[in-house]
């Protein structure tokens, strides 16, 4: 059984040495004329070398061979729906709502095989977008790995724990956890059963914590609840071992004759990681009005807009609403962001009928959406005591200052997007009076 260990902090520098081996790191130097245990040294960088250094990022490998021994990349397609193409489908404002996404009953789907784009923009050649992905797969990758050369991956797990091995070590992601695996580290995914999840990918820079500004020094996600792990490695020869690149939006494989997953020590700050939700410290009123859901915020991609962001990734967790003389659900909206939104478990208080597990909903750059007829009349006339929202619930929001398409997987081939979701808001009768 995987004994799982993790270093604890976000952006910290670490040190990490398989403890069979000590002295694998290298002191004082990263690249020593012979590195111990006839170890190869090789730099992983996630930002330019000149980048500032509160910004730079990097990390080192001290490796049974250096990544470059495989034979070349060659095109590889797979039966998943995969892409870039934002324009393959015409412009749709639409709100649009998903029944939860089929897992695979038939055959042997791993995670790579099982991944289908739902929506996104931009473009990774010009390093400035997003994509929207699903996993749905029933099989762990075997003699097999994977790296994004397009950005970075935050994976949120809904059904079925994921068993990943990275260069840097193991992970076990749960959920109601989440990870992310930077541009660049190659990692294999292991499940143990049908699993299913959200991807959310980053073209342009790398997730951060939000600022606090007046919350203070404490609050939100907390970086000593971040967790990365500890050096892991194995030393096994292999005939035909995958490693599959995905590069400006296709995919490549190149074959090696060992695991690529023989890292002995590294050090760096340019890491994998996983968070648990439940570690979230909720900030919200305790007197009137609804909040807006920016205070929910776990990570942030900035774009070079100060207080614009190419991506945010938002919760919804469990927490009390003790609101005076307020309509405590999210309020009716008009949102220059674009609003996607997945249900790990439980029932989302807008629309507690049709948002399942599993499923999700986008609202378009300035489409109106809020809670539908049941959820505003039940709390336009409840009784306004102290209450617990949203407990054994987890939504989550992946919200983006760019317009995202939709692709023809996402609104046609995956047959799961519900043409009656405009129905919810029908109902909403006109309260208006002459007089109050």
């Amino acid at each position: 059984m995987v004994e799982y260990k993790y270093l604890t902090g976000f952006g910290s520098h670490f040190s990490s040495e398989h403890p069979n081996y000590p002295n694998a790191l290298p002191e004082g130097q990263n690249s020593p004329q012979k590195c111990a245990y006839g170890l190869y040294a090789e730099q992983l960088s996630g930002t330019a070398f000149t980048a500032p250094r509160t910004e730079n990022s990097r990390s080192w490998f001290y490796r049974i061979r250096p990544s470059v021994v495989h034979k070349p990349f060659e095109r590889v397609t797979f039966t998943n729906q995969l892409t870039i193409n934002w324009n393959e489908q015409y412009p749709n404002p639409n709100q649009m709502r998903w029944n939860p996404f089929d897992l695979p009953l038939n055959g042997q789907i791993d995670f790579v095989e099982g991944l289908h784009t739902v929506c996104g923009a931009g473009d990774p050649k010009s390093r400035h977008g997003i994509a929207i992905h699903v996993y749905l797969c029933n099989s762990s990758m075997k003699d097999r790995a994977f790296y994004n050369s397009d950005g970075d991956f935050l994976i949120v797990p809904q059904e079925g724990g994921l068993d990943i091995t990275t260069e840097f070590g193991k992970l076990f992601v749960a959920p109601n956890e989440i990870c992310v695996l930077q541009q660049g580290m190659r990692f294999s995914v292991n499940v143990d059963g049908p699993s299913r999840g959200y991807i959310l990918e980053v073209y342009d820079n790398h997730f951060k914590l939000p600022d606090l500004g007046p919350i203070g020094a404490n609050g939100l996600a907390n970086p000593r609840d971040f967790q990365t792990p500890v050096a892991w490695f194995e030393d096994r020869d292999v005939n035909g071992f995958q490693t599959i690149s995905k590069y400006q939006g296709a995919l490549f494989v190149a074959e090696s004759n060992h695991s690529i997953f023989d890292v002995v020590a590294w050090h760096g700050n340019y890491v994998p990681y996983k968070y648990n939700l439940a570690n979230f410290m909720v900030i919200n009123s305790v007197s009137f009005d609804h909040c807006d859901p920016s205070i929910f915020t776990v990570l942030t991609c900035p774009s070079h807009r100060y207080g614009t962001a190419i991506a945010d990734f938002v919760v919804f967790p469990p927490r009390w609403s003790v609101q005076e003389n307020t309509f405590r659900p999210p309020y009716y909206h008009r949102n220059c962001m674009s609003e996607f939104m997945g249900l790990i478990l439980g029932r989302y208080e807008a629309k507690e009928g049709g948002f399942l597990p599993g499923g999700a909903s986008l609202h378009s750059m300035m489409t109106p959406h809020g809670p539908d007829h049941q959820c505003f009349e039940g709390a336009s006339n409840a009784e306004l005591v102290p209450q617990r929202v949203a407990d054994d619930t987890q939504a989550f929001m992946f919200e983006s200052s760019l317009s995202m398409a939709v692709t023809k997987w996402g609104e046609e081939t995956c047959q799961k997007l519900d043409v009656n979701y405009y129905e919810c808001w029908q109902k909403l009768e006109k309260h208006f009076k002459l007089s109050d």
